[in-house]
């Protein structure tokens, strides 16, 4: 019997006639199809069709291993990539309501570092040479099945970051970390994309950009940014993340 994938395509949305999934899925269309929304990647994925979907029923166990599946599922898509902006496929993760008991921005976050952990204590492959253990260490990401990955969490608590909400859902917003690297690193091209992407993000905000926003691997802190705070404040809390390979 061919297994059935965890991993959607957004032009297959509804087909299982799970009324959540396309009331969450018109959530992020409306997002990704405003022109004011700050990222460009994942309004230039969305409008290509890119856009890969896990819907994940609840928060126990048997949520966060359909998860884990689906993600297994997308690192070995994204294996494939030929470098190419329209051949990258962004994934999101949207929870059901009945998955997440929480109200605000930061029990989204804590829940958010939940998942997250249970998901690296699922992971079936050693973590990446050269990635950190430590999320304080400016080499550290957010690995699963041997990838290196960045991960947004966006929730519907959000007043202050409406970039970081998609609607009624909670949802985790994940891209291969090389991505990232290839088209807004540390050089010229990619300090100029970082540049208008923050500009955006201000006036789709309405508020100066977050503190926490910086650029892998010289000095910010990653983790930091996986969920902003509403406050543009320095951060002096510790990252809820525990390396716990072997």
């Amino acid at each position: 019997m061919t297994k059935k994938p965890k991993l959607i395509s957004q032009t297959h949305i509804g087909d299982d006639g799970t009324g959540w999934h396309r009331d969450a899925f018109n959530d992020i269309e409306a997002r990704l199809t405003d022109p004011g929304f700050p990222c460009v990647f994942s309004r230039n994925a969305f409008r290509k069709r890119l856009l890969k979907l896990i819907f994940v029923e609840n928060g126990e166990r048997s949520g966060i291993e359909h998860l884990a599946g689906g993600l297994e599922e997308y690192v070995e898509l994204s294996r494939e990539w030929d470098g190419r902006l329209d051949t990258a496929y962004p994934l999101a993760a949207a929870f059901s309501l009945d998955a997440v008991a929480a109200r605000s921005v930061e029990e989204y976050h804590a829940f958010g570092w939940r998942v997250l952990q249970e998901l690296h204590e699922m992971d079936p492959e050693p973590w990446p040479e050269g990635v950190g253990r430590d999320p304080g260490s400016d080499s550290w990401s957010m690995s699963f099945n041997g990838m290196p990955l960045f991960c947004n969490m966006s929730s519907p608590a959000h007043r202050v970051r409406r970039s970081r909400n998609l609607g009624t859902h909670f949802v985790l917003v994940i891209n291969p970390r090389e991505r990232f690297d290839v088209f807004a690193g540390d050089t010229p091209s990619g300090r100029n994309v970082r540049s208008n992407i923050r500009r955006r993000i201000e006036r789709y905000d309405g508020s100066p950009h977050a503190l926490q926003l910086g650029t892998y691997g010289t000095g910010a802190p990653e983790w930091q940014q996986y969920g902003l705070v509403e406050d543009n404040v320095e951060r002096t809390d510790r990252c809820p993340f525990r390396f716990r390979k072997p």
